[in-house]
């Protein structure tokens, strides 16, 4: 405390200073608020705020925050890929590759691509293998190279069944037995070799039992509308044009609709080994992308037909009359197939179909050539991709 005074000697005068002084002790000093800063000011303001807020004002925050999120994931930057692809000229092989392109999904990931077009599975396995292509697009046949280790599956695509055995009624033939002593064109390695292997099973007969003549698609159109051959293994739309120049006189002995109870027919995209190893976050953006294409293909088909017609150069309505002869799978379908296993039971079904036919000597473990981590990460990217 502050003296009041410097006391001097006089007894009366000291008394009366010492009194002075102890009122003023007593006296409590008045304390001056501190001024509030404008987070104090405000604090109490919000937290009254919060508590008014509804369950929906709340709800319709947390959809802005998850719309925000996903948009600032859908603008992440991506290093450019480009990438050699190989299809075949059918909406089972290339309509998801086209969906992807030309509806822009590659784009959103970052990838271009070349794509270049065969005849057949095998070939395309065997560009890969050379270095020549870097993903391919297979149908039910091919993936029998990938039991054997020459390739890796990493995207499903859809499920086929447009592959027939067909023949020429003139010749004599009306069902399966009568291909006995016939001349038959087939493309190895293809779903519709499949078919006809079971058709064969099926009636008791193997392949000794005819002769066949290995032809592309293209050549077997030919050649049955030409009459140089009896029969023919093949798909859609070289199916279609059979029908369409033979009328009445071909008809279908069997197809892919006869082993369903057996067998699923998967198109899956794959590359080698090498590949996947050297480029794991390439093929995820990919079948990201490809997946998003899936769902745009299931709802706009005939669009998709459109989009084939004019990058094969053919007749849009050909393309269009195809449309039925597959499953065309989505994002969903992927995504629930891989949580209840039954994509991986298709690929064991199918293994088990190569093994009956011997052209698979022993069973190999799925996991070994089916890349499902991949198909799960690439679900993942496809949530963010708009």
């Amino acid at each position: 405390m502050k003296k009041c005074f410097k006391l001097l000697a006089a007894t009366a005068l000291t008394a009366a200073m010492l009194s002075g002084c102890a009122n003023q002790a007593k006296v409590e000093p008045k304390e001056t608020p501190a001024p509030q800063t404008e987070k104090q000011t405000e604090a109490p303001a919000a937290a009254a705020s919060e508590e008014k807020k509804t369950e929906a004002d709340k709800s319709a925050e947390s959809e802005t925050k998850k719309e925000a999120e996903s948009e600032n994931a859908a603008k992440t930057e991506y290093e450019p890929v480009h990438l050699r692809v190989a299809y075949m000229p059918n909406m089972g092989s290339a309509s998801a590759i086209i969906a992807a392109r030309d509806g822009g999904y590659f784009d959103k990931v970052g990838i271009t691509v070349d794509l270049v077009q065969f005849q057949g599975g095998p070939a395309e396995i065997a560009a890969m293998a050379s270095g020549d292509i870097d993903i391919s697009q297979i149908g039910h046949g091919a993936h029998a190279l990938c039991i054997e280790g020459q390739a890796q599956i990493f995207g499903l695509d859809l499920y086929g069944k447009s592959d027939e055995v067909m023949a020429n009624k003139e010749k004599g033939i009306e069902k399966i037995e009568d291909l006995k002593g016939k001349t038959v064109a087939v493309t190895a390695g293809t779903s519709s070799e499949i078919v006809l292997d079971l058709a064969l099973q099926k009636a008791g007969m193997t392949r000794d039992d005819m002769e066949l003549v290995e032809m592309d698609a293209n050549g077997a159109v030919t050649a049955m509308i030409s009459g140089k051959v009896d029969a023919c293994a093949t798909w859609s739309p070289s199916t279609n044009i059979i029908r369409e120049k033979m009328g009445d006189n071909v008809i279908v002995l069997a197809g892919n609709a006869d082993f369903f109870d057996q067998v699923a027919f998967p198109g899956s995209f794959i590359v080698t080994e090498a590949f996947a190893k050297d480029n794991h976050d390439a093929i995820v953006r990919f079948y990201g992308a490809v997946l998003k294409a899936m769902d745009y293909r299931k709802e706009n088909v005939e669009e998709v037909c459109r989009w084939l017609a004019k990058e094969i150069e053919a007749d849009p309505e050909t393309i269009i009359a195809t449309k039925d002869n597959y499953e065309w799978l989505t994002a969903k379908d992927v995504e629930e197939g891989l949580a209840d296993g039954s994509i991986k039971n298709c690929y064991e079904s199918q293994q088990q179909v190569f093994i009956d036919s011997e052209r698979i000597k022993e069973k190999v473990p799925v996991e070994d050539y089916v890349m499902f981590d991949v198909m799960g990460e690439a679900l993942e990217l496809y949530k963010t991709i708009e």
